[in-house]
């Protein structure tokens, strides 16, 4: 068996796509393969991606399918795999020179991990970073249960190497037609891996661009931060873990719900009904969340976000990111 597979799902990025995925290309080695998923795209993605495999038969497989999204493309991928571990790379991203080799030594020095997490930085298009983004906050290994708080740790599905049978015995896979398809599916993987080890190493390059999720121009898709929460909290309840970890997913319905998916739709507009909606969502599925002891744990900005959220003070809330947004951009 191979010991990694990468999924590349592809659509619309022809600008992108080569660095990607000339930041994974060891040809020399035979322990790992790329599988390139053209998901429907109307660019010349698709055929960039058959060059590559053109030139790396043996190497970088591509697949092509009708659109169907970002999680449908990763789904493709998982299934057609035959690594031992998956690492998940957006195809307008792409690794650190010599990243690759050091995640291949660590999954091969540690054969009894199932997910190792580690860190990336952030760039802007002219590859400048931005800011570097930590995985853990937590070094070395643990379970779940020894440190819950890895479900307070963001989400992304990128930073972190998977073992493949996570997915296939459990069933799990990413959410189709969804936001936050990171947010949904990994604290459920989580819940099902035994050992993690997370390292104090940045190997992944995420471009931050206009036309991310964060940045898109439908605010009102940001409800379906519901849906994706809702998922994770009846997986947990399922397995009989919900009462364990209960307070650990409900502050992390509190951030992700009222902390960054109302102040992304504050922001395009202040008076946006789904802003109420989003709280009496969560006062609904959570209502003793204002007890919950992580939120002494919060910066000092979240909290008083979180008091103008909940008393309603969305005009408050819009003044205070756009002087935060201000002095990102002065200190920028």
């Amino acid at each position: 068996m191979l010991k990694l597979s990468i999924v590349v799902p592809i659509y619309n990025v022809e600008d992108y796509l080569p660095a990607c995925l000339d930041s994974i290309l060891l040809p020399e080695r035979e322990d790992y393969e790329i599988i390139a998923v053209d998901d429907g795209s109307p660019d010349r993605s698709g055929q960039i991606a058959e060059e590559y495999a053109a030139r790396y038969p043996g190497l970088i497989r591509v697949i092509h399918q009708p659109n169907g999204g970002l999680g449908a493309a990763r789904n493709t991928g998982i299934e057609a795999a035959k690594g031992e571990f998956l690492l998940f790379l957006d195809s307008d991203d792409s690794l650190f020179p010599g990243a690759l080799e050091e995640m291949l030594g660590e999954l091969a020095r540690d054969e009894g991990c199932d997910v190792l997490l580690f860190s990336d930085d952030q760039v802007d298009e002219k590859g400048q970073v931005l800011c570097h983004g930590v995985s853990c906050s937590r070094e070395g290994s643990f379970t779940l249960a020894e440190y819950p708080g890895l479900l307070l740790e963001q989400p992304s599905a990128c930073t972190r190497l998977w073992r493949r049978r996570l997915f296939v015995d459990s069933g799990i896979r990413f959410p189709v037609q969804l936001w936050f398809e990171d947010l949904a599916t990994t604290p459920r993987l989580f819940l099902r891996a035994g050992r993690m080890r997370a390292v104090p190493k940045s190997w992944l390059r995420y471009l931050l661009r206009g036309d991310s999720i964060t940045n898109a121009k439908d605010p009102s898709r940001n409800r379906e931060i519901i849906t994706a929460l809702s998922l994770v909290r009846e997986d947990y309840r399922q397995q009989g873990a919900l009462e364990r970890y209960e307070k650990e997913l409900e502050i992390s319905a509190v951030k992700h719900q009222l902390l960054f998916s109302t102040t992304r739709v504050n922001q395009a507009d202040p008076r946006s009904p789904l802003q109420k909606e989003l709280k009496q969502e969560l006062d609904k599925t959570w209502p003793r969340w204002r007890s919950n002891p992580y939120l002494s744990q919060l910066p000092l900005q979240h909290r008083l976000l979180l008091k103008l959220i909940d008393g309603g003070h969305y005009g408050a809330v819009h003044a205070m990111m756009a002087a935060n947004n201000r002095i990102k951009g002065k200190n920028g």
